[in-house]
């Protein structure tokens, strides 16, 4: 965005509404520049969040959407835009072995946004101090200011067609820019963005081929289903689909679910998701099961949901899954009521990676094990804990 033809609108004491234009963006030296002000307003949110994002960049941290409030007809009409590292992020857990410092700050950074009658978006409270050092030369960097631009995305497009190298096409556009301080992105992120399009099914014709065989087994039977995720392409970005025979085993043993993403066999290269239950015989049974373009919050939120459609918005009581952060942001978003818990698996599979170091390291394994895998009771595991 051309920050040369920013206009901020202010009310007036009458009431009316002024634009003022704060001209060059060579000034922004001045600290008085980008400052936000009570009273500003803006006609829309989405000139809000740009005019806060372009703020955010000059004084150097990042920025995201802290709290929303709906008014009566259900849409927004208070927001709070603030720091990054606002909040504290204290484990509720202690660990004595965790030694690298939170990166939240409880930073106190933040603007208060609202809508008023006149249809106008209000600041109604600015805080500018922080906790912690900004980075004026690092912040087009931070995630909430990465962005790309169509132009950027086609040329990545078109060069990894024609076979040129990550590291020649993020040179030629920092070129293209006059220098790494103009772009909002790194060359990680070029090659992540090529990697990510590389997974979308469709470019060879086999999207077709998928929606075709859908169609056929939804033809065999009607309980049969599947959705499908497709990008601003047109290409296969997700896909879901479950049987008539696991829909309705989930009907009877959909209590306690697992959710597993570590199979990648096949040829793009996608995290292949299973919903597992397990039947009255102590067997597995697969609940449903998806293609990810990405282990991404967006892709489990959409898996979950079109899971949670297909099997009539019945939650599951408990679901069991791997430490992933993204996973977990998902489940809290879809199934706020479910019991979220870490597969046993792979918390001792962290096992030689945490303790190893440790002189008595073969006898505190052996004490988490017969703790962990020989006590059936709670009373039992916490005694035998604190004994060990």
């Amino acid at each position: 965005m051309d920050s040369s033809s920013i206009f901020i609108e202010c009310g007036s004491s009458q009431g009316e509404d002024v634009e003022v234009d704060h001209g060059d963006c060579g000034g922004y030296d001045d600290d008085t520049f980008w400052v936000p002000a009570i009273g500003m307003c803006f006609s829309c949110l989405e000139k809000v969040k740009t005019y806060y994002q372009e703020y955010a960049l000059k004084k150097g941290f990042g920025w995201r959407i802290r709290s929303s409030k709906k008014g009566d007809d259900g849409e927004v009409n208070y927001l709070i835009l603030s720091c990054s590292r606002e909040g504290s992020n204290i484990s509720k857990i202690s660990c004595t072995l965790k030694i690298l410092p939170s990166r939240a700050k409880n930073c106190p950074a933040k603007i208060c946004i609202k809508l008023k009658q006149d249809g106008f978006w209000y600041i109604t409270q600015f805080e500018s101090n922080h906790s912690h050092e900004t980075s004026p030369t690092k912040a087009r960097l931070f995630k909430a200011n990465k962005k790309m631009n169509l132009h950027v995305r086609r040329t990545i497009q078109i060069n990894d067609d024609a076979g040129v190298r990550i590291n020649k096409t993020f040179q030629s556009l920092v070129k293209d820019a006059g220098g790494h301080e103009n772009i909002l992105f790194c060359e990680k992120d070029v090659r992540n963005y090529i990697n990510k399009e590389c997974r979308a099914i469709g470019k060879e014709g086999d999207g077709k081929a998928l929606i075709n065989y859908f169609c056929k087994m939804r033809e065999q039977n009607t309980d049969f289903f599947y959705d499908i995720d497709l990008d601003d392409d047109f290409h296969v970005r997700n896909v879901f689909w479950a049987d008539a025979r696991s829909r309705a085993t989930y009907e009877y043993f959909g209590d306690v679910v697992t959710f597993d993403t570590t199979y990648l066999t096949n040829k793009y290269d996608m995290p292949f998701a299973a919903l597992v239950g397990v039947n009255h015989h102590g067997q597995s049974t697969l609940l449903g099961c998806g293609l990810l373009s990405s282990e991404d919050t967006d892709s489990f939120v959409w898996l979950f949901k079109s899971w949670l459609h297909c099997m009539l918005e019945k939650a599951p009581l408990g679901i069991v899954t791997d430490q992933c952060k993204a996973m977990k942001n998902g489940i809290e978003l879809v199934f706020p009521t479910t019991r979220h818990r870490w597969c046993l698996w792979h918390i001792m599979k962290k096992i030689p990676e945490k303790l190893s170091g440790y002189g008595e390291y073969k006898r505190i394994k052996y004490a988490m094990k017969e703790v962990i895998y020989d006590t059936f009771t709670t009373t039992s595991f916490e005694k035998n804990g604190v004994r060990s």
